[in-house]
């Protein structure tokens, strides 16, 4: 009886993910799960590829020219984050390859995030702890590690999506605080209204913020949208906080000002070569890093996974797709 039934499409899940999810992946397909802590190689992504139809992936694991020439049986690389810049999306397209990622699940959780990242870097947080764990604490003083107003300051938000929108809304009702943003394209009148937010150019909104979110996408045109001639366009007095992706920022760039007192301080949860940090922002006493874990609340970090594997199985089983990122090759 076993010789009449049809095995199951095999797929590839590149991440370690909850196990209720590899469950839920396990009916549809032949699931190859990956172990906690491994991060595969480009090679070695390949090699676990063969006879994959299917693939969960991470913000790490690249889908490209390479991949996919070596992997023609591929058919859909389901994202488990909202951000795609790991995928060649052209080259995905051209071979047929279904990308997805996963919008809406993290835009609450990420802008509270975002917002706690803004409070630790303006008040000193990470500073003031450290200094206090190496017991150098022995007295107080008026000036004793002040910081930046966040109340009634000024937010600038570079990139106004949905979570850029959540993060004004937050400052703007919860902080009281004047929000101006810029964005590829203006909102409509209404979402500006629920946000408080006011539309400026980007020069101005480099000068006028007292606290610059960074909650862009990643892409070639976007690289380094902030580097020395932005930085100095700000004010001395101002914070800039990260939450978007890494090569947004020319880090080194942000170390100089940070060090030459041009900017007050700095949050970074994203990095340009992540895993790997920049050894020169672990010198900079005023800047708050953490590792890229603007998502990480269990219920998200679940909701993130669930969606991807909803994808695959929608895509794998039905034709259809949730959330696809280059609908034209659905049908091909």
């Amino acid at each position: 009886m076993s010789d009449t039934l049809q095995a199951k499409p095999a797929i590839l899940v590149a991440r370690s993910v909850f196990e209720p999810v590899l469950d839920k992946l396990r009916v549809h397909f032949d699931v190859q799960a990956t172990p906690t802590g491994v991060v595969w190689s480009e090679a070695q992504l390949i090699e676990q590829l063969q006879g994959k139809v299917g693939v969960l992936t991470a913000g790490g694991d690249r889908i490209g020219p390479a991949v996919l020439a070596a992997c023609p049986q591929l058919r859909i690389a389901a994202n488990l984050a909202v951000g795609y810049n790991n995928f060649d999306l052209d080259a995905m397209s051209a071979a047929g390859v279904l990308a997805t990622n996963a919008p809406d699940v993290l835009t609450e959780t990420t802008a509270d995030f975002g917002m706690a990242l803004l409070l630790a870097t303006a008040r000193r947080l990470t500073e003031s702890e450290h200094f206090l764990r190496a017991g150098r604490w022995k007295e107080w003083s008026l000036d004793f590690f002040v910081g930046a107003e966040v109340h009634g300051s000024t937010l600038g938000i570079l990139g106004m999506g949905r979570i850029g929108q959540a993060i004004a809304r937050r400052a703007a009702h919860g902080f009281g605080m004047p929000v101006v943003y810029h964005n590829r394209s203006r909102l409509d009148a209404d979402t500006e209204a629920a946000c408080r937010a006011r539309y400026v150019s980007k020069a101005e909104l480099l000068a006028q913020a007292d606290h610059l979110m960074l909650v862009l996408p990643y892409s070639a045109a976007n690289h380094h949208a902030i580097a020395a001639t932005e930085l100095a366009q700000m004010k001395p007095t101002a914070t800039l906080v990260n939450i978007a992706r890494g090569g947004i920022v020319d880090e080194n760039a942000l170390v100089d000002a940070l060090k030459a007192g041009r900017l007050a301080a700095a949050g970074i949860d994203v990095f340009e070569g992540e895993p790997q940090v920049n050894p020169a922002l672990l010198t900079v006493p005023n800047v708050v890093l953490t590792p890229h874990i603007a998502s990480a609340t269990v219920p998200t970090r679940l909701a993130m996974a669930t969606l991807a594997a909803d994808n695959l199985i929608a895509y794998l089983t039905e034709g259809r797709a949730i959330t696809p990122l280059n609908p034209q090759v659905i049908g091909r």
